[in-house]
């Protein structure tokens, strides 16, 4: 078991490696089928599948694809909310048209498997589409794998005090302040290494250790929101797509949530 998640561990980063760096159509294609992907998961989690006639996919899949065509086709975001709206549109007229077939729950989850994880993944596109985009979208990363890296470890030596002991056992107070701090280290020194001497006229070792820091708290309730909605549905992986890890869901459960603040983050403090 060890083996097989490590061995995955070390494709899937080397393939976010070639996939950011590639960026453009190819970065959005595969954030279109992790999108996908993870809409199916958190549709079958909340057992939205037994939709016998299928509207409600139908919306769903139609309406994140046409986002994702907008993300990458259309430099004005203004239309992503426009797709989101008359996503949302959508349902509700599924639902008042077919009533009572479909409970007001289904609608809201509909919309909240939509708007969840492929949504939020989409801030990777956003990130690597800004200017010094190729350097900022690092820190989704260092956020949140880096993190949950540092805070396995320091848990493993240090960790006494439980973090959401009902969600999971394992995590400490101790591994989550570990995370942050050294997602915190790593940012920074990133930041000094690489990122201020691209970027001329700005010191942004101070502002990436700000990212990082950041980052790693809202990755740590991403891991945990995730967490959460596998105990309220009984299930112990969303997926079986990456050997060892899980689901698309088990695996980016993080990185969804921290990926749209690094981009709001990035668009506040790095100067154009």
């Amino acid at each position: 078991m060890f083996f097989t998640r490590f061995m995955s561990s070390v494709v899937l980063v080397v393939l976010s490696l070639f996939t950011i760096f590639a960026g453009g159509y190819f970065l959005g294609v595969v954030l279109l089928f992790l999108a996908l992907t993870a809409y199916r998961e958190l549709s079958k989690a909340c057992k939205l599948e037994e939709d016998k006639t299928g509207l409600l996919g139908i919306i769903g899949y139609t309406g994140i694809i046409a986002y994702y065509v907008l993300m990458v086709f259309v430099e004005n975001r203004i239309y992503l909310f426009l797709a989101l709206i008359t996503i949302l549109v959508a349902f509700m007229f599924v639902y008042v048209f077919s009533f009572p077939k479909y409970k007001a729950e289904q609608i809201m989850c509909s919309f909240f498997c939509v708007a969840y994880a492929p949504v939020m993944l989409s801030f990777i596109y956003m990130v690597r589409s800004l200017p010094y985009g190729i350097y900022t979208v690092w820190m989704i990363f260092i956020s949140s794998w880096i993190c949950d890296t540092c805070a396995y470890v320091v848990g493993m030596l240090f960790g006494k005090h439980k973090l959401a002991p009902v969600l999971s056992p394992k995590k400490s107070i101790e591994g989550a302040l570990g995370g942050v701090a050294g997602s915190a280290l790593v940012g920074a020194v990133y930041g000094y290494f690489v990122v201020e001497p691209a970027i001329s006229g700005q010191q942004v070792t101070w502002i990436f250790l700000l990212i990082s820091m950041v980052g790693a708290v809202i990755s740590q309730v991403g891991d945990l929101a995730a967490s959460a909605i596998k105990r309220n549905h009984d299930i112990k992986d969303y997926g079986k797509l990456i050997p060892g890890h899980g689901g698309v869901m088990d695996r980016f459960d993080s990185v969804i949530f921290t990926a749209p603040m690094i981009y709001f983050l990035a668009v506040l403090l790095i100067r154009v």
